[in-house]
């Protein structure tokens, strides 16, 4: 069965892979580029070490993919690395509320570029997680499609903006 999204953005930016991996697998600083997560912490493991788990504060406008039961507001997140391959790959699973990883994995490949780096960010969701199976449980299948496409658009929309923030801070850093 394919996956219920599998998107990637990337960006040039013009700075070596070492430095831009510095940046990308400082968790804390996300929400200096992140569309939802407004910051967190490293609570088990090494920070941006595998399986280092950081636990993510977030938030979404009302607005977002309105009609659907979505998470509102500010929520918690806790994911684990999955991939710590610097200066290449650096990748976190969400995890479920009893500590297990899912099949939705976040990250980042990167690669020389013309003494500059391809930055290339990259979500998969094979399977639905614990959230996705709550908001979609009461929908029938044309709602469903109507759900994961829209939800598709907003992510890759969120990741866009994500990799424009990235550029410029690591750019200018």
């Amino acid at each position: 069965m394919p996956p219920l999204f599998d998107l990637s953005v990337e960006t040039h930016v013009t700075r070596t892979p070492e430095f831009v991996y510095t940046v990308v697998s400082d968790l804390p600083r996300s929400h200096q580029w992140s569309e939802e997560c407004t910051g967190g912490e490293w609570i088990e493991g090494e920070p941006g070490a595998l399986g280092a788990v950081f636990r993510g504060h977030n938030t979404r406008p009302a607005d977002v993919v309105a009609w659907a039961p979505v998470v509102r507001g500010s929520w918690t997140t806790t994911a684990q690395i999955v991939t710590s391959e610097p200066p290449h790959r650096f990748a976190w699973a969400m995890r479920t509320l009893s500590g297990q990883a899912q099949d939705s994995v976040w990250g980042f490949t990167l690669h020389t570029a013309d003494g500059a780096t391809r930055l290339v960010h990259h979500f998969r969701m094979g399977a639905p997680t614990e959230g996705i199976q709550k908001i979609t449980a009461d929908m029938d299948e044309d709602e469903r499609k109507r759900f994961f496409h829209e939800w598709g658009t907003k992510v890759e929309n969120d990741m866009t903006a994500t990799l424009e923030r990235l550029k410029k801070i690591i750019e200018s850093d």
